[in-house]
C-alpha cells in the first residue's frame, strides 16, 4: 500500500518547519509509548529501516539473548510536534518492530493489529473503523512538581467555567491537537470532578489507534504546561465514576458500512448482529486486554455508569454494548466497558476478532435489553441470561485463559508475556498491605 507521504515530501517539511530531532516511537506491550530520538543526520538511516535497538530493555519484548531489533517508520505517521521549537522543532514517526532477518516482530502490538485487519479482509471486508472515547482527569502538581491529589476543578458533565478551571487547558490540548492533524468533534468536563472528554473523528483502525497514543501523549504533555498532570487512570478517586475509553466499531466493504441495512428491524444488518454477538460471547475473555490493571476493575462496578453486565441494546447505556442512534455510513456498535489503560493495538485485536467470530459462525444475539440493568434485581439478570464481567484482574486473567478466539488474536509471543506480566501485578497488588486495611483493623485488633 503506497504511503499518503513520500520521503521527499517529508524532508520538505523538515526544512519548512526547522526540524532538528526525530523520535522514532514505538508501543510495548503495557501500552506505553517508547521513543528512540535521533538527530535529522541519522533520519536517512532510519527510513532505510536501520535503526536498531534493545528489544530485551522493553517489557514483553525478548530476551537478552536474542535483544538486536529494528524499527521500521510508518511514513504515514510523520507529524511535526508543535510545542517544541525553542531550538528546532522535533518530528515523530511511529514504528514497526522487525527482527534481524526481515521479519515483523510478533510481540509487537501494532503488527498484532495488522495481523487481525489480514484475517478480517480474507473474510471480504475492507475496512474496520472504530471512533474512542478516551476520557482523563486534571490533577493539581504539587511544589516539588509531583502530582498530587488535589483536583484542578469540581465541575460536572458538561459544565463551564468559572466551575470547569480546566477549561483552559483543555483548550489549549484542542488547539495543539489540530495543529497535529486531529479533527476534534468536541471537547468538555465529564461528570466527575476534575475529568474531561475530547472526541476526535474515527479512521481505519491502524491511524485511530496511533492516534489514541499520540492524543495521550499530547494531553499529559500540555497539561504539564498548565501545572497540572493528566491520568488516565480508570478510577483514581473513590466515590465518582471512573474514566472510560468507550469504543464505536463498523466494518466498510467497497466504501459502504456494512452494519447498515434499511431493510432489516433497527436497520442493522445480520452482520452487525452477528458482530455484537461474538462481542457478548466473548465479553468475559477478552476484559483482561481491554481493562488490563488492578485499578481496572475498581471502575467496573454498579453504581457509576460503567457496565458491569454482559447485555445489549439500542435504547440505553447500561448494557455493555450499545447501538448508537445514527444510520447510514455512521452505524456502529458502541462497547463501553474498555478504558484508557489499554493497549489500543491489542485492545483492537480482540474486539475484532471476536466479532469477526460472531460474523464467521453467524452467532445470534440474545434478546435487547431494553431497561435500565443496574436496577434488575439479581433474579431478573438471571432470567434474561444477563452475565457480569469478571471482579478483578486475576477473574479476568482466568477468563482470558479460556478463550482460544482471543489468544490467537494476541499470538502466542503477546498472550504468554501479558499473562505473566499481569499475573505479578495481581500479586504485588495481593500481597500490598493497604490504607484501607489499616484503617479497619489496625485499632480493631
Amino acid at each position: 500500500m503506497s504511503s499518503r507521504l513520500s520521503k521527499e515530501e517529508i524532508y520538505a517539511i523538515i526544512k519548512e518547519e526547522n526540524v532538528r530531532f526525530i523520535r522514532l516511537q514505538f508501543t510495548d506491550m503495557l501500552g506505553t509509548i517508547k521513543n528512540v530520538e535521533i538527530p535529522l543526520s541519522q533520519l536517512d538511516k532510519a527510513l532505510d529501516n536501520k535503526m536498531m535497538f534493545d528489544g530485551s530493555s522493553i517489557e514483553g519484548f525478548v530476551r537478552i539473548e536474542e535483544s538486536d531489533m529494528y524499527l521500521y517508520p510508518d511514513l504515514d505517521s510523520f507529524v511535526v510536534f508543535p510545542w517544541t521549537s525553542d531550538k528546532g522543532k522535533v518530528a515523530r514517526f511511529i514504528c514497526d518492530i522487525f527482527n534481524p532477518d526481515g521479519t515483523p516482530f510478533e510481540g509487537c502490538p501494532r503488527y498484532t493489529l495488522k495481523r487481525n485487519l489480514k484475517k478480517m479482509e480474507e473474510l471480504g471486508y475492507s475496512a474496520f473503523n472504530i471512533g474512542t472515547e478516551p476520557e482523563f482527569f486534571l490533577f493539581k502538581l504539587d511544589q516539588y512538581g509531583e502530582p498530587s491529589l488535589e483536583l484542578n476543578d469540581r465541575g460536572g458533565y458538561f459544565d463551564l467555567g468559572p466551575t470547569d478551571l480546566g477549561e483552559s487547558c483543555r483548550r489549549d490540548i484542542v488547539l495543539e491537537l489540530e495543529e497535529m492533524g486531529f479533527e476534534i468533534e468536541a471537547s468538555h468536563h465529564e461528570g466527575a470532578p476534575g475529568q474531561h472528554e475530547i472526541d476526535f473523528k474515527y479512521s481505519d483502525a491502524i491511524k485511530h489507534c496511533d492516534d489514541i497514543q499520540t492524543f495521550k501523549l499530547v494531553v499529559k504533555t500540555i497539561a504539564r504546561k498548565h501545572n497540572l498532570h493528566a491520568t488516565f487512570m480508570p478510577k483514581p478517586l473513590f466515590g465518582v465514576h471512573g474514566s472510560g475509553m468507550h469504543v464505536n466499531m463498523s466494518l466498510f466493504k467497497d466504501g459502504e458500512n456494512v452494519f447498515y441495512d434499511t431493510s432489516k428491524e433497527l436497520q442493522l444488518s445480520d452482520d452487525a448482529h452477528y458482530f455484537t454477538a461474538g462481542l457478548l460471547r466473548h465479553a468475559k475473555n477478552y476484559t483482561a486486554v481491554t481493562n488490563p490493571t488492578v485499578n481496572s476493575y475498581k471502575r467496573l462496578v454498579p453504581g457509576y455508569e460503567a457496565p458491569c453486565h454482559v447485555a445489549w441494546s439500542a435504547f440505553n447505556r447500561s448494557p455493555l454494548v450499545r447501538i448508537p442512534y445514527s444510520r447510514g455510513l455512521s452505524t456502529r456498535v458502541e462497547l463501553r466497558s474498555v478504558d484508557p489503560t489499554a493497549n489500543p493495538y491489542m485492545a483492537m485485536s480482540v474486539l475484532l476478532a471476536s466479532g469477526l467470530d460472531g460474523i464467521r459462525n453467524q452467532i445470534t444475539p440474545p434478546e435487547s435489553i431494553d431497561q435500565n440493568v443496574y436496577e434488575m434485581t439479581e433474579q431478573e439478570r438471571q432470567e434474561n441470561g444477563i452475565e457480569t464481567l469478571p471482579a478483578t484482574l486475576m477473574d479476568a486473567l482466568k477468563e482470558l485463559q479460556n478463550d482460544t478466539i482471543i489468544q490467537t488474536a494476541l499470538g502466542n509471543h503477546l498472550y504468554e508475556h501479558f499473562i505473566e506480566a499481569k499475573q505479578i501485578e495481581w500479586d504485588m497488588f495481593r500481597t500490598t498491605v493497604h490504607p484501607w486495611e489499616r484503617e479497619q483493623y489496625l485499632t480493631m485488633y
